[in-house]
């Protein structure tokens, strides 16, 4: 049980006995004595809580006396599937529970109709409207949001014009800007990064896409190796016989390492959350064991969900 102590200080006043009531009054200031202060232990649990110092909330950014009070309680991050699929949804759960954010509440979003999933910008462009309108009336209960579809989403743009959202400076990415953004802050000033995709459509989106975020034009190639697919879909990863998918993969991501210096490979689609090891396993068959362990793999999921946590503990 808590101890709290009490103190207690005891004054006297010491007068002759035999003095006048005048002359004592005198006296009394000559003669006053403060006696040694005494310590009295004293058992409360409730008076030794209210006595404990109040503590800022637990990952709470502080400038001085200055507290970030936007996330006082538990933060809460939205996790957003565009594909009607919740399989694909089910399979990033996982990877964020990975990670062990306790003090943050991750929810997860699958578009309630629309496209299983999304093979081409069409198809992307078809989600948005299977997804604004319900996601509207989540904007308010959430910290910050994830559009969980390797692409130049419109979902990610749109979001941030939500007056919910940008009012509020609620951080909002896409896995496909948070795997770029990642690697190149991963890789070696001389390093490229490059993106093993699905079907061969992508080579060209999302060449484009990278080339656009990085606002570089023509000098992109001195830092992005370019796309490798599959010639697989979206449900095809997980539909497909299981050896099938794993020659696939490793071949694209064999074909992106002939392209030399690169040094981070992002997963670039949602539906490969789990698939590092066999792209590992690719960079080691074609790099040997040393080289082919240092070369970064980037989770747009993870990524994603990481930098949502830096923004929101850090209030940017």
């Amino acid at each position: 049980m808590p101890v709290v102590v009490l103190s207690l200080t005891v004054t006297a006043y010491v007068a002759r006995p035999s003095a006048s009531p005048a002359d004592a009054s005198a006296a009394s200031a000559k003669h006053r004595r403060r006696f040694t202060t005494l310590y009295i232990p004293y058992y409360n649990d409730s008076l030794a809580t209210a006595l404990q110092p109040t503590k800022k909330p637990m990952g709470e950014y502080q400038n001085g006396d200055k507290v970030n009070t936007r996330y006082a309680t538990m933060r809460s991050i939205l996790i957003i599937n565009p594909n009607s699929t919740e399989a694909m949804t089910d399979g990033l759960k996982p990877l964020v529970e990975m990670l062990g954010f306790k003090d943050t509440a991750h929810t997860y979003f699958t578009a309630p109709s629309g496209p299983k999933s999304i093979n081409n910008e069409d198809d992307a462009r078809e989600s948005v409207q299977h997804c604004l309108p319900a996601l509207r009336q989540e904007l308010e209960k959430h910290d910050g949001f994830l559009v969980a579809c390797y692409s130049q989403h419109p979902l990610v743009p749109l979001l941030k014009e939500e007056p919910a959202i940008k009012g509020s400076r609620k951080p909002v990415t896409g896995i496909f800007e948070a795997s770029v953004a990642a690697s190149l802050q991963l890789i070696h000033p001389e390093e490229k990064f490059g993106i093993v995709s699905t079907g061969k459509v992508w080579e060209e989106i999302l060449t484009d896409a990278t080339i656009a975020f990085l606002g570089t034009g023509a000098d992109a190639g001195k830092r992005f190796a370019g796309v490798e697919t599959t010639g697989l879909n979206a449900t095809d990863l997980h539909d497909a016989p299981a050896e099938e998918v794993r020659k696939r993969m490793k071949d694209a991501v064999k074909r992106l390492l002939k392209k030399g210096s690169v040094g981070a490979i992002c997963l670039g689609c949602a539906g490969m959350a789990g698939m590092d090891k066999m792209v590992r396993e690719a960079c080691v068959e074609e790099l040997g064991e040393e080289k082919g362990g240092q070369v970064r793999i980037v989770d747009g999921v993870v990524a994603g969900v990481a930098w949502l946590e830096g923004a929101a503990r850090s209030g940017f």
